[in-house]
This record gives structure tokens, sequence and C-alpha cells, in this order.
């Protein structure tokens, strides 16, 4: 009768503590977080209730499995099994409580900043931290699972003997990598690119959607991913048009008529950009920027708040004006010039004229008026 009630109560009383212990602490930090509502600490700690319990469930019945007398011939095999667990829930717990305290203290930031800028730079750090420190507590907690075998104890000498020549090997191995590691730290701490930035890469407009310690995830505008290596946005140049304030200039560039009326361009404009909600209100103007014989070139230079509202403003100030133009003033619009050439002053084109065409033609427009008498030719030579 002990041999069955002993191995009933040692595994049901660590079921039962574990239950136990894991509904009381999950209601205090419930009560907790009722109190301090300000924070969102407490009850993300709440999440972790899964491994915290199973963290406890491991350590009784690793502490009591001696007692339980169950299985005596797997003791060793059960017992390096509930160390394995142990490790790999602790491991799991910690990474929990690690990332609410990173995000607990993130979302205190964003709320007593509002510079949207200083915001996503701290974002992009605080997500690259969080994946260093899950990267390194996963990187112990296997080495400590290892170490758990003796096997792996016992190569431990030679391994350390070894460690110069595989650091060696291993740096030569996987250089690129170990580059684009170092260039997310550098990216995450050196403020060159954040989470949300629009940038310019290698012709593509899109905007920062992820960052990681390897590679960097760039969403264009028309919904595709382009996912880069890390080390390009520190070996090459790109744009970043978010970087230091997200406010932006756009230019719109139009070809007219000679004839174009740019004052009045100048007023459409003005009530044009009155009407767009996308326009920050800060800078609007319109002047002429070159000219050819056919056409004037005239540039309207507008702001907005982002490069998303940048692009709204621009189509509408472009669509706007064309169909202004077109309605009011078609006559500004650019045309081919097919009227006939203007005679110099003092001479009149005859009626029913027609001026031969080719060299001569050119030869006798040129003549065209000139009153010259020259003498007959006789021959090749004049008489």
């Amino acid at each position: 009768m002990e041999n069955v009630l002993r191995p009933v109560i040692v595994v049901g009383g660590s079921v039962v503590l574990t239950l136990l212990i894991g509904w009381s602490v999950d209601r205090l930090l419930r009560r907790v977080d009722d109190r301090h509502s300000e924070t969102s600490l407490w009850g993300l700690l709440r999440r972790g209730r899964v491994p915290f319990q199973l963290v406890l469930f491991a350590a009784l019945l690793r502490a009591s499995y001696d007692q339980a007398k169950l299985l005596v011939e797997h003791r060793i095999g059960i017992g390096r099994t509930l160390t394995l667990i142990l490790i790999g829930a602790a491991a799991w717990l910690v990474v929990s409580i690690a990332t609410a305290i990173v995000e607990t203290s993130y979302t205190r930031y964003a709320n007593a900043h509002r510079d949207p800028a200083r915001v996503r730079r701290v974002r992009t750090q605080v997500t690259l931290i969080q994946r260093v420190v899950s990267a390194v507590v996963g990187v112990v907690a296997i080495a400590a699972m290892l170490l758990t075998f003796p096997a792996m104890r016992a190569a431990g000498a030679s391994l350390l003997a070894s460690a110069g020549i595989l650091g060696i090997v291993a740096g030569v191995a996987a250089q690129s990598t170990l580059a684009n590691l170092f260039a997310g730290l550098q990216i995450a701490f050196g403020d060159m690119v954040r989470l949300g930035d629009t940038v310019v890469v290698d012709g593509e407009w899109g905007t920062v959607e992820e960052i990681t310690l390897t590679f960097l995830t760039v969403r264009t505008w028309d919904e595709r991913r382009i996912t880069m290596p890390v080390s390009y946005f520190t070996s090459k140049p790109f744009e970043n048009w978010s970087r230091g304030t997200p406010q932006m200039t756009g230019i719109v560039f139009l070809h007219v008529d000679h004839s174009a009326p740019v004052e009045a361009m100048r007023a459409k404009l003005r009530d044009i950009l009155r009407e767009c909600p996308a326009w920050d209100g800060r800078d609007y103007a319109l002047a002429v920027t070159d000219s050819t014989p056919n056409t004037m070139q005239v540039r309207a230079l507008v702001t907005a708040k982002d490069a998303d509202d940048i692009w709204t403003v621009r189509v509408t100030v472009r669509e706007q004006l064309i169909r202004w133009l077109t309605e009011q003033h078609p006559y500004a619009l650019p045309r081919v010039n097919t009227a006939e050439a203007m005679l110099p002053p003092g001479q009149t084109r005859r009626p029913g004229h027609a001026e031969p065409d080719g060299a001569d033609g050119v030869a006798a427009r040129a003549n065209h008026g000139r009153h010259i008498h020259e003498p007959p030719r006789t021959g090749p030579g004049r008489g």
C-alpha cells in the first residue's frame, strides 16, 4: 500500500502545490494591476503564468522524486529529463519577464515623449535589445542542458583546448553573418534607420517594417516586401526621408505655353492647397524655372508633414492645375506651332506666290525683297 500511496502523494502534492502557488501569484498580480492601471507591467507579468508553473512543478518533482520510489530503474533518466524541463522552463520565464520589463519601459517612454522620430528610435533599440536578450538566454539554456550529460562535461577540456582554432574557423566561415550582426547593433544604437522610417533603397520607395540583428524588411508602396541584409545600410548610401523630421517639401513640374497666366496659376495653387487636407500649411510657391523655344517650365513647391502626405499633395496639385488650365486657359497648354513664319518688317508676301523647296528655296527666301541686278552670264565666264 505504501508503494502506491507514496508516488501518488509526491506527484499529486507537486501538482496541487504548483496550481495553488500559481493561482495565488496570478491573483496577486491581478490585484496589483487593478491598483496600478497607469503601468502595464503587472498585466504583462501575468503572461508568464505557464512557464512559472512549469518551473514550480519541475523543481518540486525533481526535489521529491527520490522519495516517491517510482520507476527506480529509470531514476537517472527521469531525473535528467526533469532537469532539462526545469532549465527550459526557467529560460522561458526569464525571457517573459525581460519582455514585460522592456515593453513597459517603451510604453512609458512613448507616452512621455511626443516626438515620433525619438519614439521610433527607441522602439528600434528596444526590439533589438529584446532579441539579443532572448538569444543570450537561449544559448545559456542550451549550454546548461548539454552540460547535464556526462559526455559533454568530459569533452569540455578538449573543446576549450581547441577553442582558438575553432574560433578562427568559425570567424572565417561566418564572416558575413558576423558582419550583419554587428551592423544590426550599429543600426540600433547609431540611429541610422528606425522602424517606420521612409527610405529609398535601390530605387524602391518604402517604409521600414522590421529590423532584426541580421536583416531588414522594407514595405513598398505597392505592398511588396524587400528583405535586405542590415550590412547594406552600413556600407552603401540610401535615402532616409524621415531623418531628423518627417516634414517634407515636394515639387510639381508643369510645361506650359509662354502665354500661360503665371499669376493666375499661383492664385489657383493657393486655392487648391487650402482645400487639400494633406497640406500642412507651412509653405507653397510657384515660379518659372526654365524656358525652351516651345514651352516654359513652371515649378510648384508644396509641403506636408510626412512622405505619404507629400505624395497626396503633389498628385492633387498636378491633377487640378492641369484640369484648370484645360478648362479655363486652354491656350496655355503646350502646342506645336504650325503658323507661317513672320516676314521682316517692310516686306509682304505676294498672293499666290509659292517659294521653292530645298536649297533653292532657302536661297530664294534669303534674297526675297532684295533688288540686286547682275549682268547675264555668257558661257562659263562673265561677259
